[in-house]
């Protein structure tokens, strides 16, 4: 870990590194309420359902990591490797573990311990919290007191519970 500091090319780049990490994990659980949800909304198994949700969280990644990589090659004009390289993976890494929530409430519908559709229920509300309590912290960490950080909670909560509502209401 030392000789990652060591690299960094400024004194913040550690937490640019962090928030560019939290970025991709907000962004990976808007996407996988959305995924959930329109699972729900469909005839799918649980086989199917773990494995749409699987695929949607390595096309992410995938996505983001050739992007992470074109774009290092337009502007450094090679590849990027060592650091670079472990950094980009680091970043985009909570793209993939989106994808082990749901997928574990999917294993336990498909052992019967819950139903395919409250599993799926559950994962997008567990994502809809998530986003909620990403939302307080940034609210703490900014100083703004607890009614500031609710507030900013809630209006993150809200961008997932809408995604939710238009994947719901165009019914897929």
């Amino acid at each position: 870990m030392a000789d990652d500091r060591r690299a960094d090319p400024e004194p913040g780049a550690r937490a640019g590194v962090l928030a560019a990490r939290l970025k991709e994990r907000i962004y990976a659980t808007i996407t996988m309420i959305a995924v959930v949800v329109g699972l729900s909304l469909g005839e799918v198994g649980a086989l199917g359902a773990v494995a749409t949700v699987v695929t949607t969280a390595v096309g992410l990644w995938l996505a983001a990591f050739v992007a992470d990589q074109q774009a290092h090659r337009t502007v450094h004009r090679r590849f990027a490797t060592g650091h670079e390289l472990r950094r980009m993976l680091y970043v985009s890494s909570p793209l993939l573990s989106c994808a082990v929530g749901p997928a574990v409430l999917i294993a336990l519908a498909a052992l019967d311990v819950l139903s395919l559709q409250a599993a799926l229920t559950i994962a997008a509300g567990v994502g809809v919290v998530s986003l909620f309590l990403w939302g307080c912290l940034g609210g703490l960490r900014m100083g703004g007191g607890t009614l500031t950080a609710v507030a900013a909670g809630l209006a993150d909560a809200v961008i997932g519970v809408a995604v939710a509502l238009v994947k719901a209401a165009a019914g897929h």
